[in-house]
């Protein structure tokens, strides 16, 4: 019987949990593609290429060469455009495709939300009297804090914020997650935070900020995600593995 091909884009720890469960099952040949935005990725259960495609029009060239059967975007829930590529691309090639993609947080009793449309929407909504705010939002919209220079920040980041930010008061640190609401909580108050910036990624690994910001009576601007491609969408790795049987049923 002849394996299924599956090109998963990838960069999550969904991403990787599904990863793990593909490479335990024989019927898959699978590949997981990682945009190189991370340094150092985490090691993975799947042969693994980086970099980019070129576009929708790159990516379908990809599935078309490689024989693909299905596709399946797994990238993070703010990687808009990567997921626009792919809607488009299967559409392209007429190959069957979805996202797995993990819910939102919800607020719950205690949290003290305000909600922005992007980074630099938060940014601006930070005032002008100078506050001590964590920005967790990685290293890539780093640099829209130059617009508020009276602020003091707390920069958080995977890999190196390179250029850094023209900030006179600016703290940074590289950590990766998951992290616990213990240590979540002594860095709010090691470093006096009154407000966090932070996207609605969702998940488990980086929630800890919102439970200790919950805690602390901490105000969170939360940025909301973009509008995703219409295509199935699931948010575990059990919902994943279904939706392909459903796609492609053994046999």
């Amino acid at each position: 019987m002849s394996k299924i091909r599956i090109l998963m884009l990838g960069g999550t720890t969904e991403a990787s949990a599904l990863a793990k469960a593909l490479a335990a099952q024989p019927r898959y040949d699978a590949l997981l593609s990682l945009a190189g935005r991370t340094e150092k990725p985490a090691p993975q259960s799947l042969p693994t290429r980086i970099g980019g495609f070129g576009g929708a029009e790159g990516l379908a060239t990809f599935l078309h060469d490689g024989q693909f059967d299905l596709l399946i975007d797994a990238t993070h829930p703010f990687a808009a455009r990567i997921s626009q590529n792919a809607a488009q691309a299967a559409a392209i090639s007429s190959l069957p495709a979805f996202c797995l993609r993990r819910a939102p947080w919800q607020a719950e009793a205690g949290d003290n939300w305000w909600h922005a449309a992007s980074v630099q929407d938060a940014i601006t909504q930070l005032g002008s009297v100078p506050r001590r705010v964590f920005l967790a939002i990685g290293r890539q919209e780093a640099h829209r804090a130059d617009a508020a220079p009276q602020h003091h920040y707390l920069i958080r980041s995977v890999d190196p914020v390179d250029p850094r930010p023209v900030l006179p008061h600016a703290h940074y640190i590289l950590d990766r997650g998951p992290f616990d609401v213990e240590r979540e909580t002594a860095l709010l108050r090691e470093h006096g935070i009154d407000i966090i910036i932070t996207k609605n990624s969702g998940g488990l690994a980086t929630y800890a900020k919102i439970a200790a910001a919950r805690a602390l009576g901490i105000e969170v601007i939360m940025i909301g995600r973009a509008a995703a491609p219409v295509i199935p969408a699931v948010a575990t790795v059990d919902e994943a593995l279904a939706m392909i049987n459903h796609l492609l049923p053994p046999g």
